[in-house]
Parts: C-alpha cells; sequence; structure tokens
C-alpha cells in the first residue's frame, strides 16, 4: 500500500487544477518538502514524486510557488502547456517527476556547467516498463544524468528505474541501459534537444557535449541539491518567490500546522471532470534536424 495519497481539484486540463498530496494518516504535506529525499538512504534508492506519465502531453509540475506545492498544469502566455510531438517521439518518453527536498539554487553557479540552478526540484526521468500516475510518489534507483542548459540555466535530467520494475537489478549504472535498452540515451537527448522547437525556440543546448554522467557522479549532484534545498527550508538563503510551506520539517521557521493545510485545500475549487485535451496535442511536428 503506498504510503502517500492525493485529492484532485478543479478538472485536470483547466488552469484552475491542482493535485494536493496526503501522507498515509490523511494529512496534508508539501511533496516538495514533506516528503524525504530517500527511501532508503542506505542502498541510495530515492522517492521520486511523478508529474507526468509516459506518453501523455501535459506539462503538470510541482508548483514551487503556492502553498503545499500541488501538481497543477504549466500556463504559459495565458494557455495550458502541453509538450509537442516532435516526430518520432509522443509525450514525455519516461515517467517524468521529481526527487522531492532537493533544490536547484538558481543562486548557485554549478562548477561543472558554469551556468545556475533553474529554481527547481531535480527532475528525474524514470525508464521502467510500468506507465504510472500523476502523483504516484515510487522509489527509484538513480543511474546517471543529462546536463541540459534551459535557457542558460543548469537543468539535470536524472536516469532512474523504479525499483519494483522487474528488470531493476539488472540496473546499476548508465552504460546498463545503453546495453540494455540501445537508443534510449539517444532518443533522450534528442527530445530534450528539440521539444521546444516547435514553439519556436531554438535547440536547447547541453553540458559535457550531450554525453551522461553515470552513477556516482549523479549521486554527488542530488546530495548537493538537497544541501541547497536545506538552506531554503531554515531560511539560510534567499528564497525568491518559493513558497516552503510544510509540515514535517522541524527546524524550518515555515512550519505549519494541518488546520492551515487543510484551509488552503478547501480553498481551491471542488473536483469536477477533466476538460478535453485539444485535438491539436495530438500532432506530430516534422523538422529538419540541425
Amino acid at each position: 500500500m503506498s504510503r502517500y495519497g492525493v485529492e484532485e481539484r478543479a478538472g485536470p486540463h483547466s488552469p484552475e487544477y491542482r493535485l494536493f498530496f496526503k501522507d498515509a494518516a490523511g494529512r496534508y504535506i508539501s511533496p516538495f518538502h514533506d516528503i524525504p529525499i530517500y527511501a532508503d538512504a542506505g542502498k541510495n534508492v530515492f522517492n521520486m514524486v511523478v508529474e507526468v506519465p509516459r506518453w501523455t502531453n501535459a506539462k503538470m509540475e510541482i508548483s514551487t510557488k503556492e502553498p503545499l506545492n500541488p501538481i497543477k498544469q504549466d500556463v504559459k502566455k495565458g494557455k495550458l502547456r502541453f509538450v509537442a510531438n516532435v516526430f518520432p517521439h509522443k509525450g514525455y518518453i519516461w515517467n517524468y517527476g521529481a526527487i522531492p527536498q532537493t533544490w536547484e539554487d538558481p543562486g548557485h553557479k554549478d562548477e561543472n556547467t558554469g551556468c545556475c540552478g533553474d529554481n527547481d526540484p531535480i527532475d528525474v526521468c524514470e525508464i521502467g516498463s510500468k506507465v504510472c500516475s500523476r502523483g504516484e510518489v515510487i522509489q527509484v534507483k538513480v543511474l546517471g544524468t543529462l546536463a541540459l542548459i534551459d535557457e542558460g540555466e543548469t537543468d539535470w535530467k536524472v536516469i532512474a528505474i523504479n525499483v519494483e520494475d522487474p528488470e531493476a537489478d539488472s540496473y546499476n549504472d548508465i552504460e546498463d541501459v545503453r546495453r540494455m535498452k540501445p537508443g534510449y540515451l539517444e532518443a533522450t537527448v534528442d527530445w530534450f534537444r528539440r521539444y521546444k522547437v516547435p514553439d519556436g525556440k531554438p535547440e536547447n543546448q547541453f553540458a559535457f557535449n550531450g554525453e551522461f554522467k553515470g552513477k556516482d557522479f549523479t549521486l554527488d549532484v542530488i546530495k548537493s541539491t538537497h544541501e541547497h534545498w536545506k538552506a531554503l527550508i531554515t531560511k539560510k538563503t534567499d528564497r525568491g518567490e518559493i513558497n516552503c510551506t510544510n509540515l514535517t520539517v522541524s527546524d524550518s521557521p515555515f512550519c505549519c500546522s494541518q488546520d492551515c493545510a487543510k484551509a488552503t485545500v478547501d480553498a481551491a475549487p471542488p473536483c469536477k471532470a477533466a476538460s478535453p485535451i485539444p485535438p491539436e496535442v495530438d500532432k506530430w511536428f516534422y523538422y529538419q534536424k540541425n
């Protein structure tokens, strides 16, 4: 049985939609701040909050600037965001989400990439066979990472696999992905390089010439972002617009009561049926690679 649950407010594919999180006792929590980074620290198994199930297009993300940090659909220029299908890809090609209690600090210049963080929890691409659900909290083994440079910011993309995947024991580092899922890493680079082109933006760039870094390097990156999160949640660094409301971090000045958390959820619109996905979301986009 899952240790976490979710509660939907408003309808999916609407600007008001929010997905709030609860612990096993039914208490409201923040998926950003209250779900521990580690599922098993001794084995380097991490919790992952699934924001976008594989094959779907809606750009859902933890809302870092709202109380309790529910998942919502990103909005750009007044329109809900759906990622384009850049041929031959359909939607997201992994289960996509974030590791809780991490933060890519926009005030910290990464020594490896020379760029500052993107102000979000660290992103994860989970490569297992199961298509996860939005809001699902799974436990993952970290295998490697790609360093995307997104509009001048460092945006790590951690490659991981669900520990419950039937083949999880066969994956221990990034080279295992290359060996057992030929073409998947190359497709991942291609996806991140081109996914914003249909929106009129240039191709994305990468540190390390688009090469993946291995498990040990990735663990160090994740631990660094966890230290940045600790400074954020204890008010030892400038948080900007980040909302640090939490219910479990005892040394945080942003800790709030369950009554306060419940009031936040109760203020959101009631749950209703999903709005239809615009038909153009299913289109394939073709263009000549550079």
